[in-house]
């Protein structure tokens, strides 16, 4: 069966300013004071808590990495502890999958949060029945960019290897499907906007709604019983 597999963060979801107001709560306890701004750094936050911590203890000249470790694990509990409060779906996401399987496209999603929070934040906000299984970070040894994060969900779908697509946001999904050796449809809503478009994917989604299409004319259909 052909796959679509989903990154998340910046994919499915805009999950910047809870990302971002985890990372504040760290630096406003080492007595800095808010260090990112929702709006301003929302692509910092879409490359991880590390990456997060790194931007913010520049900025104030304290980066140090035995600090960042240290903090990491703050971050994410003071993110799973609010972990919805102000992310959305960006428009179509959800009545995107549904539409996918009617197609007879298996979905599944690939992505460098960690299962557990990843799975937090689809069950808190209703929806993780429809986006099939799930592989986080800490699933396996490996993650994006390494394919074999992205075969997993790929297998694990039910899909086939040789018809099975990325949709992501950012170089590392690009990077991903380029080492896979198959498609990669970046969207042009996430933090980065149309600027995804110097990574050169197969196709830039600019609407959920086109997605369905836009899956028939990349991958080779199921062969007629």
């Amino acid at each position: 069966m052909r796959a679509v597999i989903f990154d998340l963060d910046g994919t499915l979801i805009d999950t910047g300013a809870d990302l971002i107001a985890a990372a504040n709560t760290c630096f406003r306890a080492l007595g800095h004071g808010d260090l990112l701004d929702p709006a301003a750094d929302k692509a910092i936050a879409f490359r991880g808590a590390r990456a997060m911590l790194r931007a913010g203890l520049s900025r104030v000249d304290r980066l140090d990495d035995a600090i960042v470790e240290r903090e990491y694990v703050k971050l994410l509990n003071h993110y799973g502890d609010a972990i919805c409060v102000h992310s959305t779906f960006y428009p179509g996401a959800v009545a995107v999958a549904d539409a996918l399987r009617a197609r007879g496209v298996v979905v599944g999603i690939a992505t460098n949060k960690p299962e557990g929070l990843a799975d937090k934040l689809l069950r808190t906000m209703g929806v993780r029945d429809h986006f099939g299984p799930l592989v986080g970070a800490d699933t396996l040894d490996v993650r994006k960019p390494d394919p074999r994060h992205f075969w997993e969900a790929v297998d694990l779908a039910g899909g086939d290897r040789r018809r099975a697509c990325l949709v992501g946001d950012t170089e590392t999904d690009r990077e991903t499907s380029r080492r896979a050796g198959v498609p990669s449809l970046l969207v042009s809503f996430g933090p980065e906007g149309r600027d995804v478009a110097r990574l050169r994917p197969d196709a830039l989604l600019d609407h959920f709604d086109d997605l369905p299409d836009l899956v028939d004319g990349i991958l080779v259909p199921d062969p007629v019983a």
